[in-house]
């Protein structure tokens, strides 16, 4: 069973690394990703740990001895100086402000992390590019080689309004800090959007218990909308993830008729001429067109009627289609 699930994890991994590169370099673009290696193992210890499993056997998980395991887990926890940064994300930030910086002007700055964790940090930093080391001892000098850049544009643009309205909708209702975890835009930003989605009233707010909760009861995101890619890609990704972690805790690996929970994948060979082509290449638009439909019907018919207390039913349905001839078109120079 073991060897079954570490081949599942392995396979997932690569197809996911698939998607990240895809995505960083879409449209030309070179995304950051030193941040998102080390918040990739902080998220995983994060959902290990709701699960129960302690911190020797998630060092064991990963290979790692108990020590270097915390040493690592303090390198990319809150700084003990900046307060809601991480101590590698705050030594990078301010390297980044200050210039040129000697390591005596950095561990007199971060006097209220660990020493030795902090020099460990700088060590990550230089080893992964981020920042540019010259010079000996306490007066080595750093200076950042490239921007800090955060995985969502810094511009408080319709795309990160967008993904914030994703976020609420799945997630809400939910509170600012929560939402941050889900969109990792700076704070000015992740306020304009706020602002855009309640203008346009988009989502809705609520206090409780002193603190202010957002929620969406519905997000559609437009075929034709150039700024809504991104978050269309979260949703869905989302949507597939969610229906496979429900399936798992529910103890299901396997399909049974009639199931409320799964998913299916299927594959037609197909041709032009071939009776059932355009039946097949068209799927996914009928499949669209089907859903939109039906939805519109349940709209009507909650205006008028209210659920019952606790008996409402939230569905995530989703549906892809590749047709791999177009793909490989042009591959063969």
């Amino acid at each position: 069973m073991d060897v079954n699930v570490n081949l599942l994890i392995d396979a997932i991994v690569r197809q996911t690394t698939v998607l990240v590169a895809q995505l960083a370099t879409a449209a030309g673009a070179r995304a950051q990703l030193a941040y998102t290696a080390n918040q990739v193992f902080l998220d995983l210890v994060h959902e290990l740990k709701d699960q129960g499993i302690g911190n020797k056997v998630i060092a064991d998980m990963f290979g790692l001895s108990l020590r270097t395991y915390h040493n690592k887990m303090a390198r990319l926890s809150e700084s003990g100086t900046e307060r809601g940064r991480s101590l590698w994300e705050a030594l990078l930030a301010y390297v980044t402000e200050h210039g040129a910086t000697t390591r005596s002007d950095v561990l007199n700055r971060f006097r209220g992390d660990d020493e030795a964790t902090v020099r460990g940090v700088l060590k990550d930093l230089v080893d992964s590019g981020m920042l540019f080391r010259a010079g000996r001892g306490d007066f080595t000098t750093y200076r950042a080689t490239t921007p800090e850049d955060g995985p969502i544009e810094s511009a408080p643009d319709d795309r990160t309004t967008t993904f914030a309205w994703v976020a609420i909708h799945r997630y809400g209702p939910l509170t600012r800090a929560t939402l941050a975890e889900h969109v990792p835009a700076g704070e000015d930003v992740l306020d304009t959007a706020l602002a855009r989605l309640a203008r346009d009233r988009r989502i809705t707010s609520a206090e409780r218990d002193g603190k202010v909760f957002y929620e969406s009861a519905e997000c559609i995101i437009p075929f034709n909308d150039p700024s809504g890619w991104e978050a269309a890609v979260f949703d869905h990704y989302q949507a597939m993830v969610t229906a496979i972690c429900t399936k798992l805790r529910l103890g299901k690996t396997h399909a049974v008729p009639g199931e409320w929970v799964g998913g299916s994948t299927y594959g037609f060979d197909v041709w032009e001429g071939h009776p059932d082509h355009d039946e097949v290449v068209g799927f996914l638009q009928a499949t669209r067109e089907r859903a939109i439909a039906l939805r519109k019907r349940v709209e009507e018919h909650n205006k008028s009627h209210e659920a019952p207390a606790n008996a409402e039913r939230h569905v995530i349905a989703y549906v892809g289609q590749t047709v791999l001839e177009l793909e490989t078109e042009g591959d063969g120079e």
